[in-house]
């Protein structure tokens, strides 16, 4: 049992590293958040966390701070949403130039905890629950990468890539399994780049390939993190292949970026230290035998490790059998999930065949429309999908999920026009055009279109990238499924 708390000297080089490059995602998530977290979720935002906030305390008291976890129940007014998000980014920069690096990690986790929190909806995603976890993990990284911190790191790239895959597998698409997902996925995932407009003209039996290739890496390619090193360094190598090919197809802000720092500790110090500079060959010295940290270290680490594989054992159990967990075991996983530990991860479980598009649009006297803009999704056929990676634009990102109909979308999208027609500044000013800025609307309606990429040959002669088809006014069209 202790040799699982000593020191692994072949990750010494490897977790410098992590830290260093886990400060630069840290970065973009904070900073991609500041401009935006007010606007979402701010006093006159789409959904103010401070309602939440508020609902909750009077209705469990106290309790509801263990519920709802987050600095902001010390004040959720705006300033202190923008604070966080600031102040996120300024710990991201001081971990990255290596100041207090425990202290940074930990304060990097408390200030996306609560972001998280804050966000709702908007930060509902599995790469914040994935960003959580791995920066809790590197808080126990620091000067002491055992070999259970290391465990932990392979349980959570395992657990990434294998429930991925399995949830393809269970959620019964065919898609997956005649391998034709790829000829949707490029022109109807939430917010493609020019890239996938791309790969959307690849050939049938190459896009077949690809597929296959993507579940391969998510249902096989995990098991091989649990064997020996040429295995690992294999599993390491197609993994970060696979991301690169994502990112240069998808938008899907820094999840990919993530994914491929986390196969950093499939590999080793005897592998990187030939692509690395000599001034980073060096190892951090051990720590005193009996320093305090020391002491308490294991303590602390082997508590976490096991609240970890409870709830992720756990929640990975009901995901695939599709049973309730009994109590206290449901509490405990809720908690975890809470505090961003023991997720389960299922990207991409099922393949939309159509593109939804929503146009808002409004009007003074119910004749003349113009339509608001939004910075990235998809809306004037002629302007070129933006690559915008690690920077995710929560509100066109979750616009995409609304032409599903289900009652949450359309309760935060009701909130959305509601705002859009008191013309409240804070929320079209994540728009990246706002026709009505003299003087709010009278009127608002939301026009539905199928969008679809346009062929080389449709590109060529009209100069857009994507065509349209009306489908009507929404809510009065039928959902988009799945």
């Amino acid at each position: 049992m202790q040799r699982i708390f000593q020191v692994d000297d072949d990750y010494r080089l490897i977790s410098r590293l992590f830290i260093k490059l886990l400060a630069l995602i840290y970065l973009a998530a904070f900073y991609s958040l500041s401009g935006q977290i007010v606007g979402l979720v701010g006093s006159n935002g789409i959904l103010p966390f401070q309602e939440q906030l508020r609902n909750s305390f009077a209705a469990q008291g106290y309790a509801a701070w263990w519920q709802i976890p987050n600095i902001f129940w010390l004040s959720s007014h705006d300033w202190a949403l923008q604070a966080a998000s600031w102040a996120g980014s300024l710990c991201a920069l001081l971990l990255l130039a290596g100041i207090r690096p425990r202290a940074m990690l930990v304060l990097l986790f408390v200030l996306y905890l609560s972001l998280t929190q804050a966000g709702q909806f908007f930060l509902n995603f599995q790469w914040d629950y994935l960003l959580l976890e791995a920066g809790f993990l590197s808080i126990f990284l620091v000067d002491r990468p055992t070999r259970l911190i290391i465990f932990l790191f392979h349980w959570l790239l395992f657990r990434l890539r294998l429930l991925s895959g399995l949830s393809k597998i269970l959620s019964g698409d065919p898609s997956w399994g005649s391998l034709t997902t790829l000829e949707y996925y490029f022109e109807t995932q939430p917010l493609p780049h020019i890239g996938a407009w791309y790969a959307h003209q690849l050939p049938e039996g190459l896009l077949m390939a690809a597929t296959a290739l993507v579940l391969f890496s998510e249902l096989l390619l995990p098991l091989f993190i649990f064997l020996p090193r040429p295995f690992r360094i294999f599993a390491a190598l197609s993994t970060t292949l696979v991301q690169i090919g994502i990112i240069a197809t998808s938008n899907h802000n820094f999840i990919n970026l993530l994914t491929i720092l986390l196969c950093l500790f499939l590999l080793d110090d005897r592998f990187v230290r030939r692509l690395l500079p000599a001034k980073w060959h060096k190892a951090s010295p051990p720590l005193p035998q009996h320093s305090g940290h020391s002491r308490f270290a294991p303590v602390i680490s082997g508590l976490a490790a096991g609240f970890i594989l409870l709830v992720s054992l756990s929640l990975g159990y009901q995901m695939i059998s599709g049973r309730s967990l009994p109590e206290p075991l449901a509490s405990i996983a809720f908690t975890g999930h809470q505090f961003g530990l023991g997720n389960v991860y299922h990207v991409f479980p099922t393949m939309q065949r159509e593109r939804h598009e929503l146009r808002i649009e409004g009007s003074q006297d119910g004749i003349e429309w113009h339509a608001y803009r939004f910075r990235y999704k998809p809306g004037p056929l002629d302007r070129q999908p933006a690559f915008i990676i690690p920077h995710q634009p929560r509100l066109d990102w979750m616009v995409w999920f609304v032409p599903t109909q289900a009652p949450e979308m359309l309760y935060w999208f009701d909130r959305l026009m509601l705002r859009l027609g008191k013309n409240t500044p804070e929320v079209t000013g994540l728009l990246a055009h706002n026709p009505f800025s003299d003087r709010p609307p009278r009127y608002l309606r939301v026009l539905v279109y199928r969008y679809r990429f346009t062929s080389s040959q449709e590109r060529r002669e009209s100069g857009n990238w994507w065509r349209a088809d009306y489908l009507g006014q929404f809510p009065n069209t039928p959902p988009r499924r799945p």
